[in-house]
């Protein structure tokens, strides 16, 4: 099974070019038709010492996993956000995302309180595979959740104000001459 490159959204304005020949019938996707996804939108991916398959960003990581068997299998795009936030600041996380998860449709995003107090935030989308699936829906959604990944990241600088820790980070203090 390949995916035609027709396939991928675009999400420039232009109109989609239109596959040609009749729908496909239903694929139960598997790790390789990820990689293959992944090759075509030209983003970098590893395999985890779990046999996971990750793409990561500079402030968090994507991950793509298949869990269950037969009817019961689930395709699941989860993004662990590498943002520590102090655990004195859940209650503002929490409102954030909620509005998030009121707004959109994905990721679902949650907060992970560490053991050390420190909350990192996950964003997560899902979709049962096990009775197989139209390509077209596998990699519009694929494509659509890793896109809302990243915008979710950029929401919540904007939210939180993160701006200035992003920017203090890109900026090394200019030393004296004197």
């Amino acid at each position: 099974m390949t995916i035609d490159p027709s396939s991928i959204p675009n999400f420039g304005g232009q109109p989609e070019p239109q596959p040609q020949g009749g729908p496909a019938g239903p694929v139960v996707p598997d790790q390789d038709l990820v990689k293959q996804l992944l090759d075509q939108m030209e983003l970098k991916y590893v395999v985890d010492d779990e046999g996971d398959l990750a793409a990561p960003w500079e402030e968090f990581r994507t991950y793509f996993m298949f869990r269950g068997e037969g009817d019961q299998a689930v395709y699941s795009v989860r993004t662990f956000y590498d943002r520590a936030h102090k655990i004195d600041d859940k209650l503002q996380l929490l409102e954030s995302i909620d509005d998030w998860n009121r707004r959109t449709l994905w990721p679902k995003v949650y907060t992970h309180t560490h053991d050390d107090g420190t909350v990192r935030l996950i964003g997560e989308a899902q979709l049962l595979i096990g009775a197989g699936v139209n390509i077209e829906l596998f990699v519009s959604s694929t494509v659509s959740w890793v896109r809302a990944a990243i915008e979710f990241d950029k929401w919540l600088v904007e939210q939180l104000g993160l701006e200035s820790d992003v920017d203090d980070a890109e900026t090394k203090p200019e030393e004296d001459d004197e």
